[in-house]
């Protein structure tokens, strides 16, 4: 899934510029959006290479959905030349690194459009890069809203 991952800016691109569309790649395309988004958008540290990650099967999962969007653009006549041209190239460098279009390396868990797979919140505390991250962000949104709600300070001279 790493590939998936160097390519899914791709993938998506030739996604948006799809102007005949249908259900499945309605569905698809949507599903792997909001469980991007549910991964926190892919900023957490070691989320697709780190099995420990409370943020890997979720990782997988836009991942997969990115991937099987590809496949279906492939039998879409508008997208069909681009797709299949896309899919050569991400196969080629998975075969590269030792990994196939056809089976990903970790691809003993089943994902369905029908349902988001979310990290798992609690395990965040005990994996300390996730856990940095989250109080970093924590800490810059504390800092930002104490510089735009703090109070003016008194100007010199003002009567």
């Amino acid at each position: 899934m790493a590939v998936i991952a160097r390519y899914r800016g791709e993938i998506l691109d030739l996604a948006q510029r799809q102007t005949a569309t249908d259900p499945t790649f309605r569905r698809l395309y949507n599903h792997g959006n909001l469980q991007f988004t549910y991964c926190l958008w892919g900023l957490m540290p070691g989320s697709l290479g780190d099995e420990e990650s409370p943020f890997n099967e979720c990782s997988h999962a836009y991942l997969a959905a990115a991937k099987a969007l590809l496949a279906h653009m492939a039998m879409m006549p508008a997208a069909r030349r681009e797709a299949k041209t896309l899919i050569s190239d991400i196969d080629a460098e998975m075969v590269r690194s030792g990994a196939s279009w056809i089976l990903c390396q970790y691809s003993g868990e089943a994902f369905s459009t029908g349902a988001v797979v979310e990290p798992r919140w609690r395990d965040i505390f005990f994996h300390l890069p996730s856990l940095a991250v989250i109080l970093a962000m924590v800490a810059a949104l504390g800092a930002a809203a104490w510089s735009i709600f703090r109070s003016p300070a008194p100007r010199a001279g003002a009567a």
